[in-house]
């Protein structure tokens, strides 16, 4: 494991210094000083390499889960800390998407965040909804799940359209004027 660990964040440093474009299975050998058919064992092509690469630094790099007894708290300091900390990783795998990944795998823009993401898109996000569900906040039952994924895929639009942090302003804006008249009890 640890050898994959080393592979994966040689094939992300490679993707972020020089980009899809140039990204091939030798530049990653020679940065991990190891051979190709080492890379070759593991994954079958560049683009299986680059996913991997995408998904395991979203993997070690996650948005901690706030609780700060609100649920307009939480999902201020959540979608700030997403937008700090995933802006890298978005420039990253959009610019690997429009540089070639998606032709080269005929994946969609969605079937791409999907294979990096799984089934994890709300999983994690789902606690902040529970416990604000719990305090009597929201009505779970009542919402739609793509109501409850809206700031979240507003973020992520924000950071693949501009490529840096979104400005507090916005997320206030996502927050306060879009997402939070649609869930509240009535």
């Amino acid at each position: 494991m640890q050898l994959e660990a080393e592979l994966l964040a040689r094939a992300w440093d490679e993707l972020a210094t020089h980009g899809f474009a140039k990204f091939t299975m030798e530049s990653v050998a020679a940065q991990a000083h190891t051979s190709v058919a080492v890379l070759y064992r593991r994954w079958a092509s560049k683009h299986d390499l680059a996913l991997a690469a995408i998904d395991d630094y979203r993997q070690r790099h996650p948005v901690p889960l706030p609780d700060s007894g609100t649920l307009r708290g939480d999902l201020l300091a959540m979608l700030t800390m997403m937008g700090e900390l995933r802006a890298p990783f978005y420039a990253v795998a959009f610019g690997a998407a429009y540089a070639g990944l998606l032709a080269e795998t005929g994946l969609t823009l969605a079937e791409m965040r999907d294979r990096i993401t799984g089934d994890q898109r709300l999983a994690r996000v789902q606690s902040v909804y529970d416990r604000a569900h719990s305090r009597g906040e929201i009505d779970l039952a009542a919402i739609p799940s793509s109501v409850l994924a809206m700031p979240f895929d507003l973020v992520r639009h924000d950071l693949f359209m501009h490529r840096q942090p979104v400005k507090p302003g916005r997320i206030r804006a996502i927050v306060d004027e879009l997402f939070l008249p649609l869930v509240r009890k009535a």
